[in-house]
């Protein structure tokens, strides 16, 4: 089959390698329909954290269940299904209280790479989810972005406490970023402040929801935000970043009591404790529990109250995987869908 391999920083390609197999009773093998680059993608690809090449690549995936394991029961041959970007059994105590990104037995998707013709799916009674009906090819995309980036984006807003009467600020204006918008929106803050320095971006944000766009970054961008609520600074802070500026300028636009919620993938960041003592501030993040969400947002999706999937503004086949990471590394496209 065909699959994406990344062989150092900037050097993708679309290789033949083996099909994959049962390899344990609780495994699925899916057929993908359609997978896509993650902004996460990018930090080996710059870079920033090692690559051990040729690695296979991807993690977001809607597909077809092509086998299932002896001990499979809630997935069948022929469902489509989502599945998370972190495999997890969904019985442990961790995933019981809503943390499956954590579960004990946790299999992080991007080490098996989903950017390919067909993926293992280990745990799969606890990582997939049937999807009801026929999906339109908008209610695709949508789906496809459910399986991280909206999942994330929704986690970061759950994790802020964003809710009615809740000025929202979000840093950070990637998909996970833009989603946390959408989040924010549809749990029912009053206010949503975007920042964002890129005219698209900031517009989808307004189609999320966005009340406010505050193009300042760093302390100025800090400065803005306190000014657009009297002082105070945010409730809720979505950080979609994760790099030092982004880390602290997410802390620092936030009041006192409120909540920061981090989902961006941290690099270099670091605390300063007697900083974050005063700055009276929760922080909850991490590996987003895409599971935990998952349902909800899939009957979200398939009854057209939300509409995620446009994120996606560049649509290429998988032999075309180079160049989808070199559009979003370029900033030429938000998010990049590959379609097989």
């Amino acid at each position: 089959m065909r699959a994406v391999m990344m062989y150092a920083p900037g050097d993708v390609r679309v290789d033949e390698v083996a099909k994959p197999t049962i390899e344990a009773p609780t495994d699925a093998v899916i057929r993908v329909t359609a997978t896509c680059v993650c902004g996460s993608d990018l930090w080996p690809y710059r870079g920033a954290q090692p690559v051990n090449g040729p690695s296979p690549m991807g993690h977001e995936y809607i597909g077809v269940v092509e086998q299932v394991g002896d001990e499979v029961r809630e997935v069948a041959v022929g469902d489509f299904v989502v599945g998370s970007f972190v495999a997890s059994d969904n019985t442990c105590e961790i995933c019981e209280a809503g943390f499956q990104s954590r579960c004990i037995h946790q299999v992080m998707m991007g080490g098996i790479g989903t950017q390919a013709e067909f993926a293992r799916i280990p745990l799969a009674d606890g990582t997939l989810v049937k999807v009801p009906g026929e999906p339109t090819e908008a209610q695709l995309r949508s789906l496809l972005a459910a399986s991280d980036v909206l999942g994330t984006g929704w986690y970061a807003a759950v994790a802020a406490e964003a809710g009615p009467g809740k000025t929202v600020a979000v840093v950070g204006d990637g998909a996970v970023g833009l989603l946390g918008v959408l989040a924010a929106k549809q749990l029912g803050a009053e206010r949503i402040i975007a920042m964002s320095r890129h005219a698209d971006r900031q517009a989808l944000a307004r189609r999320f929801g966005a009340t406010d766009i505050v193009e300042e970054r760093g302390e100025a961008g800090v400065a803005k935000v306190k000014e657009l609520t009297g002082g105070y600074g945010a409730h809720a802070t979505i950080e979609a970043v994760g790099t030092q500026e982004s880390m602290q300028q997410a802390i620092h636009a936030t009041r006192a009591g409120g909540r920061v919620g981090f989902v961006g993938v941290s690099h270099d960041v670091q605390l300063e404790g007697q900083e974050l003592f005063f700055a009276s501030v929760g922080l909850l993040g991490g590996p987003a529990p895409v599971r935990r969400f998952l349902p909800d947002l899939i009957d979200r999706i398939m009854r057209d109250e939300i509409d995620p999937g446009v994120v996606f503004d560049l649509t290429l086949p998988l032999e075309e995987a180079a160049e989808a990471y070199r559009a979003m590394d370029e900033r030429r496209a938000t998010k990049v869908m590959l379609t097989l």
